[in-house]
């Protein structure tokens, strides 16, 4: 994964549209049908769940925000050779055991790709955290990002 980010933060005259197109290219994105972005917001007991997903070619990020939009901690979970297990770490705030990391290693065993998860559900609502997860799965499943089941 490509950590330079100037693409995104440089508003200067210099970038090019060749420039961008060729980050995407890097990225694996050939054109604007490769990435597909989803906004949409649940409400759980009186409290707001905010979801976004970005689904790349072959790598999947979601955030789940919790009554705000404040980022959260970051996740990243992969699967793992030669095992079919998954891997979870932690990339920004927080530990490989809160909440996003369980939800981050489950996605990726639903959906078999690489996520990048960001969070920012409270760490003692096991029952909020579980209607996030479900929600997000379902809509995983609606657009057509899960594993079929053999």
């Amino acid at each position: 994964m490509n950590s330079d980010v100037s693409m995104l933060t440089d508003s200067s005259p210099s970038t090019t549209n060749g420039d961008i197109t060729n980050e995407f290219l890097n990225l694996g994105i050939s054109k604007a049908d490769d990435v597909q972005i989803t906004c949409f917001s649940d409400v759980f007991n009186d409290i707001t769940l905010h979801f976004q997903i970005i689904r790349l070619p072959k790598q999947i990020y979601a955030w789940i925000g919790c009554n705000s939009t404040k980022f959260g901690h970051l996740y990243a979970a992969a699967p793992t050779r030669p095992n079919n297990t998954v891997s979870v770490s932690s990339l920004l705030g927080g530990t490989s055991d809160n909440t996003g990391s369980g939800i981050a290693r489950r996605i990726v065993i639903k959906t078999g790709v690489p996520v990048t998860l960001a969070c920012n559900i409270p760490k003692d609502s096991p029952m909020l955290e579980a209607a996030a997860e479900k929600k997000l799965v379902q809509k995983l499943i609606a657009l057509g990002y899960t594993k079929s089941k053999h």
